[in-house]
């Protein structure tokens, strides 16, 4: 057999990840030589590894910076209309590989490197992830800037810049133990802090009604820090930004006080107001309602706020008059999306600003309002909504309280006209809920104040219309609209799977990459013998790496003809990591009771984070780790069964262990997983999916036909039959078991596997995220992508 190429052997020669020009390396070796001496102030002889990384990520972010400022310069020359994506959290990962994949400089710089007697893998290893978001809402908030970026819309994401990230995770005696994310400990190259654009938030205080308006006083003042940090499309010489705040105490913070004797105390005491951006919250599909949190939540929209009306009334077409007063044309040159009802308080900021500081009429700032926000609604389980206690926002932001319940009753008025007598309707579709602790319903409040209401799969949305928001979709069945998750093909077919990339380009060209659905052009070779065989290869390729990268991590042999049975996503219980217990155990007890039998062998990796606060989480792992310590240690099972817990997942992690996968378990309760987006990176790396009809699952059996995906257990209109308690996980058990048996079944006639992996692989061009973000821009945001390449700023413009 043919010694397989390395990456870096395999990197040369596909044209997809650039020509590598003499002309390039030669200026790449030279710009890296600079940084190493000028920004780094070392020589080869006393540089570490992680001075070549960011020597590296200096050289590559100098090819950014002219795209950088070019794509602003023609924002500003054309002035779209801009979409501002606000979400808490962004989930990164690492930005070396992605910069290098969507500005062809790939090949390039694995050649000078080479040159330079490095190895280009070793020095992408030792980057941060930046982990800035908790799974699927958070990665979801990075692909989607990924593909508005490819798309040329005229976007920026806005966030929070943590100084500490999602945790990491290490397993101590089979338990979880959270680490600090220091992320941000050597540096970060790819972001640029901008304090000239700082920016004032205010909390607590006071409401004075005067004579000239409402005027909000007394408050304590927190400044808003933006580092920006470049976001590239794929070689369309696109650069758009995604701002993160930071918070920063101002220099008289607490000294203007009585306690002017103590100064080294107030100065001390800074670090309170500097809290704010400290750490990400690590909740998933859980509401925590802390004061904290809150602060958050208020900081980043209203810093983010300033920062959409400053750009509006600067642009070359903006009002022309001289109080620049008018912003009648706001929705049309502002659209702001929210991620989840996190950053909900944009609704009664934007209204603050023009009520109370433009001086815009009610009626008319409560219309602009509506038609520049639109909300993104990403679970349906009820522990997840978001619900503030009145207290809380009474002291804090005492001025936002007064302006929801002027919202609430002017929307109460109207529902109560269009149903006259119906308390119970008004009980339920108010702001407020009413009750011994009084509390602020997030989610009722986006429905009232966006024009545009959406979920992220089918199903979800569907959901959504019949249940969560029935009321208001009676009321306005024209505002809820469905937006089907996807993921971005660059980072999670071409960075991750360079391998597959390489044999889907030679057969149907590189198009796929910026347009998914061409990859249905593969199925033609769904009985292709040669290419059948490219697949396979691949794949055992993939599954080789990744075994080495366990031996090395886990010190477990694994056989790497073993099926690689994967489930990866946050520890949960309506995600059922149980039900897959069960059919370890299960699978173990078959071994034990009849050894000599012929089995086929698995290798069932499972792997996510538990809340630090979610105790059953925790015991769920522990029970995985448990399960894995009996499995693995049991000379009877031998190499037929091993159990591995994938220590601290996250994004980089995710890109080395989905190309290796072959089955990918989707298993959540129906009704319960809004979306789910690993499933569709799963389905695009060649692996087959066990799981229900549930989330985009049901997209997934559609386009690719129910059978040729393990889809087993109870739909949405059976689990509602049964008790409302607990997530079913004994109700599908059985179902579970006789859909595993199948999976077993298949994967003894590899060529059958494989033909119904490229099957899979051909139908999920629909999972795109550039496909959603097209979608986003025509039916919410009211504009178009663009195919403009923007001109290299060393060519010059028309």
């Amino acid at each position: 057999m043919a010694k397989p190429l390395t990456d870096s052997e395999r990197r040369k020669q596909i044209s997809v990840r650039g020509l590598a020009g003499l002309g390039d390396v030669a200026e790449v070796r030279k710009s890296f030589n600079r940084h190493l001496h000028f920004t780094l102030v070392k020589d080869r002889n006393v540089a570490t590894p992680r001075d070549y990384f960011f020597a590296l990520a200096h050289t590559v972010r100098d090819h950014l910076v002219g795209r950088w400022i070019r794509t602003q310069q023609h924002y500003y020359e054309r002035d779209p209309k801009r979409i501002y994506y606000v979400s808490l959290e962004f989930y990164m990962g690492r930005t070396l590989q992605n910069t290098m994949v969507n500005l062809g400089l790939q090949s390039a710089c694995d050649e000078a490197i080479y040159q330079l007697g490095l190895d280009l893998e070793e020095l992408e290893e030792i980057e941060e992830d930046a982990g800035l978001g908790n799974g699927g809402l958070g990665r979801l908030a990075a692909c989607f800037l990924d593909s508005m970026a490819t798309l040329g819309l005229a976007a920026y994401g806005y966030g929070i810049r943590y100084e500490f990230g999602i945790f990491n995770q290490k397993i101590v005696n089979g338990w979880q133990v959270e680490e600090a994310d220091d992320w941000l400990r050597y540096g970060n190259p790819w972001e640029k802090a901008r304090p000239e654009y700082m920016l004032p938030v205010h909390f607590y205080g006071r409401v004075e009604h005067t004579p000239d308006g409402v005027k909000w006083l007394d408050t304590q003042v927190v400044l808003a820090m933006p580092y920006d940090t470049p976001v590239p499309g794929y070689r369309n010489n696109t650069v758009n930004t995604m701002r993160l705040w930071s918070a920063k105490a101002p220099n008289d913070f607490k000294l203007h006080d009585f306690n002017v004797g103590d100064y080294i105390e107030a100065v001390l005491d800074r670090n309170l107001a500097e809290n704010i951006s400290r750490v990400l919250y690590p909740n998933d599909n859980f509401f925590e309602g802390k004061e904290l949190r809150l602060k958050q939540e208020y900081f980043v929209v209203a810093a983010t706020l300033q920062d959409i009306i400053r750009r509006f009334k600067s642009s070359k077409f903006g009002c022309r008059d001289p109080v620049r007063t008018c912003f009648e044309t706001f929705p049309d040159k502002v659209a702001i999306q929210l991620n989840d009802t996190h950053p909900a308080l944009a609704i009664p900021e934007l209204m603050r600003i023009l009520v109370d500081v433009e001086k815009v009429d009610w009626d008319k700032a409560w219309e602009i309002t509506k038609k520049t926000c639109a909300y993104t609604n990403h679970t349906v389980l009820p522990e997840a909504l978001e619900r503030w206690p009145v207290s809380m926002f009474e002291k804090l932001l005492p001025r936002h309280l007064d302006i929801i319940y002027a919202v609430n009753q002017r929307h109460l008025d109207h529902v109560a006209a269009l149903f006259p007598g119906d308390v119970d309707r008004l009980r339920r579709m108010s702001v407020i809920e009413e009750g011994d602790c009084k509390r602020i319903n997030m989610a009722h409040l986006c429905v009232i104040g966006s024009h545009a209401i959406n979920g992220v799969a089918r199903i979800h949305s569907e959901i959504v219309k019949q249940s969560v928001f029935k009321d208001f979709y009676e009321l306005e069945p024209e505002k809820f609209q469905n937006k089907t998750n996807g993921v971005t093909p660059r980072r999670w077919l071409l960075l991750c799977n360079p391998g597959l990339a390489d044999i889907i380009v030679e057969k149907i060209g590189e198009g796929f990459l910026t347009d998914l659905s061409q990859l249905k052009q593969l199925l033609p070779l769904v009985n292709d013998e040669a290419f059948i065989r490219d697949v396979a290869k691949v794949k055992q390729e993939n599954k080789l790496k990744f075994s080495a990268f366990l031996e090395k991590e886990y010190k477990v042999k694994i056989n790497s003809s073993s099926m690689f049975d994967v489930h990866v996503k946050r520890i949960h219980e309506y995600k059922r990591q149980l039900l897959n217990c069960l059919h370890i155990i299960t699978l173990y007890n078959r071994i034990r009771k009849d050894p000599t039998n012929s089995f086929v062998p698995r290798t069932v990796m499972i792997g996510g984070k538990a809340a630090p606060g979610y105790h059953m989480a925790k015991m769920i792992i522990k029970l995985v780790t448990s399960i894995s310590n009996v499995i693995n240690h049991d000379p009877v099972v031998g190499d037929r069964l091993k159990v591995i817990f994938l220590e601290n997942y996250r994004v980089s992690l995710a890109e080395k262990v989905i190309p290796s996968a072959d089955l990918s378990q989707q298993i959540s309760t129906a009704g319960t997983e809004a979306s789910g987006t690993g499933n569709m990176k799963f389905m695009l790396n060649g692996a087959l999916t066990i799981g229900t009809m549930d989330g985009a699952n049901v997209e997934m059996a559609e386009e690719a036909g129910e059978e040729n995906l393990f889809i087993f257990g109870m739909r949405v209109e059976e689990v509602e039959a049964l008790d409302q308690n607990g997530f079913k996980v004994f109700a599908d058990y059985e179902a579970y078991m006789e859909c595993q048996a199948k999976v077993d079944q298949l994967y003894r006639d590899p060529k059958e596997w494989t033909k119904k992996v490229i099957w899979n692989i051909a139908c999920s061009g629909k999972f795109s995220s550039d496909r959603t973000i097209t979608e986003y821009a025509r039916d919410i945001w009211g504009t178009e992508p663009s195919d403009l390449k923007i001109p290299l700023p060393n060519i010059p413009q028309d």
